[in-house]
């Protein structure tokens, strides 16, 4: 049986490493985006209609893998008029069902900012509502296509005004030109927006057709980061060079110290 992760579509250099640890994540929804992003490896273009019986088969063949921690994402369907929270729900629901102890974190898109379609997916209850805002937001223009920096943090927001006991978590990419201060301040704006978790990572081009690398950046700023993340105020943060938003989700768990 099957299981189509965004570890194989996205080209991830841990998928190796992650699916030795019973981790993996699965893309619903189809393997075709209605939007551009220039960072991403996704195909783009006109997706089929949602495959009803999607979810599960994707909850059997997790406990036919015995998998421990569950990501479970989508390209971004903005033909959808919930943009396929609904899909979201019942993937967890069914999930939960066949694999009771799985831990679920769901990764969404902005679902444009929709909010009935963010209280669908909340009622679900996944153990982490993640939704990534990539970078920092003057190069939203040039690499995230019909994407919004500020419509990012709302979802975020949003997401735990209904849901305050479901953490939410966030990814940043570097090397894209972003400056040190503007990282920054994106940490603050995510903490604002009640973010509990942050993934920081390297950036690395998965085709000369996408944005090129302006930076490698040095491990030891990656720890700066981590240290800078932390003392802002997030309950655990995961940052070094291989790290992506789906990396040793377990250990968001394992390193959150204030977790009621």
């Amino acid at each position: 049986m099957r299981l189509n992760t965004v570890c194989e579509e996205a080209a991830c250099p841990n998928i190796g490493e992650c699916f030795s640890r019973r981790q993996a994540t699965v893309i619903i929804l189809g393997s075709v985006c209605t939007r551009g992003c220039r960072f991403c490896a996704v195909k783009k273009g006109t997706p089929e209609p949602p495959d009803t019986a999607e979810a599960s088969r994707i909850a059997e063949a997790i406990k036919k893998l015995n998998l421990l921690h569950v990501v479970v994402t989508s390209v971004t369907r903005d033909d959808l008029i919930d943009g396929g929270a609904s899909f979201f729900a019942e993937a967890v629901h069914s999930i939960r069902k066949l694999n009771p102890s799985v831990k679920i974190e769901t990764l969404v898109p902005d679902f444009q900012e929709n909010k009935e379609a963010l209280r669908t997916l909340t009622k679900s209850a996944p153990d982490i509502i993640s939704h990534n805002v990539e970078t920092v937001p003057r190069l939203y223009e040039d690499i995230r296509s019909g994407a919004s920096y500020q419509r990012s943090l709302r979802v975020l927001k949003i997401s735990k005004d209904i849901a305050p006991d479901i953490p939410t978590k966030s990814g940043l990419m570097l090397g894209l030109g972003e400056s040190e201060n503007e990282v920054l301040s994106v940490m603050d704006d995510l903490v604002n927006a009640g973010c509990s978790f942050l993934s920081i990572g390297q950036y690395l081009a998965p085709s000369n057709t996408h944005t090129q690398v302006r930076e490698y950046v040095p491990p030891e700023r990656f720890e700066w980061y981590n240290k800078e993340a932390l003392n802002r105020g997030f309950r655990s943060v995961m940052s070094g060079p291989y790290v992506r938003s789906s990396y040793y989700e377990t250990e968001f768990y394992n390193r959150d110290n204030r977790r009621a």
